[in-house]
Parts: structure tokens; sequence; C-alpha cells
């Protein structure tokens, strides 16, 4: 709405203000100018948009923007988004999809991708999909906290394949903490409760957010307040919890009954019915939680990644957009923006291919041996479910909000523990059906493989910036690590790189709200 204050160039310096600097600027420029049109065609298609009195789709503040753009749908902006694309998708016979399938590994040969392969939850069945072209759009890997946002799903299963597969991953020390886990769930309690105007308070009854960012308040980047947050809890200006999930709370009850059931219906029916209180008299107990990889599979501008034939879109893939901190409401936005660049880019690539490339028969097999004869064939000494909540608890007290080069070195030699500890686990059903034991086997694989990337990119930065940050090394370092981490992936670790950030616009300066 440039009418009323708002730019492509102003959404374009909060974006590259919020990453801390390290976000690569013309990747920003391409993401403001094409969102807006994302928006519209969301709307051509039947999303509810919530609208204003003019029947313009309605905006609202979010953290770190400096002007209410945040298109929104109620509370519930993603669920419709995802639906409306789904119900889009449904008008397509020529799409196949396979419902209830696990892909094993992505083949590549001489860097060009041959296919992949995959094993059926419902038949058993293990078999090969060959390509020309394959777009990686599998989210993150925040289930490696154990107070997380995230579904128990979100395993960042195509990550870590693409990283086996020998394709780096940028900035994986960068995890974004959400302000507002619900407790003792961790269930999202959406940035909207705060853009309507929801107050954060201590156990003072304060509203400590005016110490830390007085002139954004409750909207500041997720990353200084999420730190606030926890400033005030180590503190002792806090709640207490005998199992360590102290909190601050959230105050939604002077937005009044109507604004609450009309902007905000989701968050309150969560808080009934996960934490038995209602928002419209009850204050809503909230601590910082896992919830955003601002890094992933390497790829330049358009999602391509250094193998050929291979895209990656969405939180999978590391554009450099948000940097060290993604502001809210710019990561859906980047799922449509991406979604359409990569699949226009791998539908051009596919169709200028004239035959499939040849996949051995001798690596399927390999890979079925791998999973069905190897993986879970231990002495049984240990336990999948065991090693999943160590690598949790060891993540959520060494490597979350707050980080220091002891703490870390600690974790990583946690999480090597670990990994040496998965090759003793034993399934015991033999069954391919469902065997859901032998698949909590394989997503603990990748979450270990993942967790070292981030544990290793968080222990060589020594700086803070954004999400990273570092007790021992308080500030930022631009002359030394205004640059992306490259994790390259070796059997004894990750192997690290660098990589320049693309500056074109503004020069990193002191970053203030």
């Amino acid at each position: 709405r440039p009418e009323e204050g708002d730019s492509l160039e102003l959404h374009a310096w909060d974006t590259v203000r919020g990453s801390d600097f390290l976000s690569d600027q013309d990747v920003v420029s391409l993401f403001v100018g094409e969102c807006p049109k994302e928006i519209i065609q969301l709307d051509h298609w039947g999303i509810p948009w919530s609208r204003g009195p003019d029947g313009r789709i309605n905006q609202r503040p979010f953290g770190g923007h400096s002007f209410d753009r945040a298109t929104f749908a109620e509370d519930k902006t993603g669920f419709f988004e995802m639906h409306t694309l789904y119900d889009t998708l449904q008008k397509y016979a020529c799409v196949t999809r396979y419902d209830e399938c696990y892909v094993t590994s992505i083949l590549i040969d001489n860097g060009v991708f041959q296919g992949l392969t995959v094993w059926s939850l419902t038949s058993g069945d293990f078999f090969l999909i060959r390509g020309k072209a394959l777009i990686i759009a599998t989210g993150g890997a925040c289930r490696m906290f154990g107070f997380t946002t995230y579904s128990l799903t979100a395993t960042g299963d195509g990550t870590a394949m693409a990283y086996r597969a020998g394709i780096p991953l940028k900035d994986m020390e960068f995890v974004q903490f959400h302000p507002t886990g619900l407790i003792p769930s961790g269930i999202l309690i959406t940035e909207g409760a705060r853009g309507e105007g929801g107050y954060l308070k201590n156990n003072k009854d304060e509203r400590f957010m005016e110490q830390y960012a007085p002139s954004k308040m409750e909207t500041a980047p997720r990353d200084i307040v999420s730190r606030s947050e926890m400033t005030e809890i180590l503190e002792g200006r806090g709640f207490s919890r005998p199992d360590g999930l102290d909190y601050v709370h959230i105050d939604l009850r002077h937005l009044g009954a109507d604004k609450i059931n009309e902007r905000l219906p989701l968050i309150r029916e969560v808080a009934i019915k996960f934490a038995f209180i209602d928002p419209i008299d009850q204050l809503i107990p909230v601590r910082p939680a896992a919830h955003y990889f601002m890094g992933g599979i390497h790829t330049d501008i358009g999602g391509a990644t250094p193998v050929e034939g291979v895209w990656a879109a969405g939180e999978a893939g590391g554009l450099s957009l948000h940097g060290a901190n993604r502001l809210g409401s710019n990561s859906t936005a980047e799922c449509l923006v991406w979604g359409r660049i990569t699949g226009g880019k791998a539908a051009q690539y596919a169709m200028s291919q004239k035959s499939l490339a040849p996949t051995p028969q001798q690596k399927i097999e390999e890979q079925e041996k791998r999973l069905f004869e190897q993986i879970g064939h231990g002495n049984g000494s240990e336990d999948v479910f065991a090693i999943r909540a160590e690598l949790q608890r060891t993540l959520d007290h060494n490597v979350a909000v707050y980080r220091n080069g002891p703490d870390m070195e600690e974790a990583l030699k946690k999480v090597r523990e670990l990994k040496k500890r998965l090759e003793h686990v034993k399934v015991a059903d033999n069954s391919r059906i469902y065997n859901t034991n032998l698949l909590a086997i394989v997503e603990a694989i990748n979450l270990i493989d993942l967790a070292e990337t981030v544990v290793s990119g968080g222990l060589a930065r020594t700086e803070s910036r954004g999400a990273h940050s570092r007790r021992d090394f308080p500030k930022r370092d631009d002359e030394k690590w205004s640059k992306h981490t490259l994790a390259y992936y070796t059997p004894e670790g990750p192997r690290l790189d660098y990589s320049p950030v693309k500056i074109t616009m503004w020069q990193p300066v002191e970053r203030k709200y």
C-alpha cells in the first residue's frame, strides 16, 4: 500500500535489518517484488483473506516490520494457504500423489539427479521413482529440540538426504525461537496475538519489552523478543515450573471478547483446549520455542542447488533470504514465491531433457538393503526413543536462545555419542508395513546428522548475530563473519566452508529497535 507509506524498498530494508545483515540482498529484492503477486494469486484461487471495511485484504503488524503489511486470514493464515493450494492441486489429473510414502534417498550420479528411492508404508513396497528434476520442499528440523512448535513429523528428512547426497547445507546454526510457545506443549501462539496488541508481562505484571525494544515493544524481531523473555526468566522475573519450563505471560484481555473472537479465534481455541485457559479473561503462559531454520539446502537465487536437476524451496531451502533472523510472515510468502520460481525452472529443465538418466539397479538394491537389513539391526542395547529424548534435552539446554562455547562443545560431544549409540538399536518388528519403529530410527539418524551441522556451525561462528547469540562472543563481527556457513557431509562430521554475503543496497549498521 504505497499510498499509505509502505514500499518495496521499505519491506526490503526491514528484511535485511531483521536478518542482522546476513541475508543476500539480491534475494531480498526479488522476494519483496514477487510476494504481492502471490497474495493476489491465492486470492484468485479462493483463500478467505480477512478484509477491512473497504473490502481490501486486511493487514496487521508483525515482528520486525515497520508497516502493517502482514496479510492474514483470521489467525489461521498458513492453514488456509495450505488448503487453498491443495484444493487447487485437485483440478489437475496429471499430478500423481504418493501418499503415505517415505523417500529414503536422493540418487545423484556425476552431479546429475537420477531419481528417488521410496518406501510405501501402506504396502511395504520399496521402489524407484526416476525423474529429470526434483524440488525439495520438506520443511525444517526443529524436532531435534524438545520444546518446539513443530509437528512430530518435522524431522528434516529432505534436508538430511540432500546433505548425505553431497549437497552442502547453508547457515544451519541460525535456528529461530518463536517468543510464544504455549506452556507446556509448545503449540504456537501466533505472532498475530502480539500484532493485534497483546502485551508480554513478567511476574511483576510489567510490560518488560519497554526495557529491550522501546520503539517496537512486542512487535520487535523474534530473536530480540525471545532473548528478552529469557533474560526476564533467567533473572528471576518469570514464573517457575517443576519441569523447568519457566515462562512469562502474554495478555490479550484488554483486546476484548469481540476482537479476540474475530481476529484470534484459533488462539482462543488452542488456549482453552491445551492449557485450559480462556484468553478473554486469563493470561496465557508462554516461553521461546524452536520454530524455524533460517538455513537449509544451499541454493542460488533461483532455488537451484549445485546438483543439476535439483532445486529447494521453502524452509528446506537455504536461499539466504532470512539471514540470521527471519521476520514474521516472510516464511509462507517465501514458500509461495519460490514454489512458483522453482516449479517453473524445474518444469523448463525437465522438458528440455530428452531422456531420463539411467539408474543402476545396484544403487536401488543398496538402499533397500540399508533400510531393511542394516538400520535397526544392532544388539538391542539402545532405545531409539531414549536417544531422541536425549538429543532434544541436549539441544534445549545447550544450543537454545543463549549459547556459549563450552555448552556447544558438550552438545557436539553428546550428538556424536548418540550417533554411535544408534548403531546398537534393534527393531524387533520385521514387517515392512507401517513399521513405525524403523521409521523412528531413520528420522533420528536425520535429526542427529542435522544437529551436528547446527552445533558445528555455531561453535565455529565466534560472534552473536540474529538468532545465534553467544554469551562468550556478545558482539556482531562483520569483519570476520559477514559470510555464510556451508556444511559438507563427511562420515566423520561436517566439513565447514564459507561464502560471502551479497550486499547490493545497504552496508551493515548497528541494529536497533
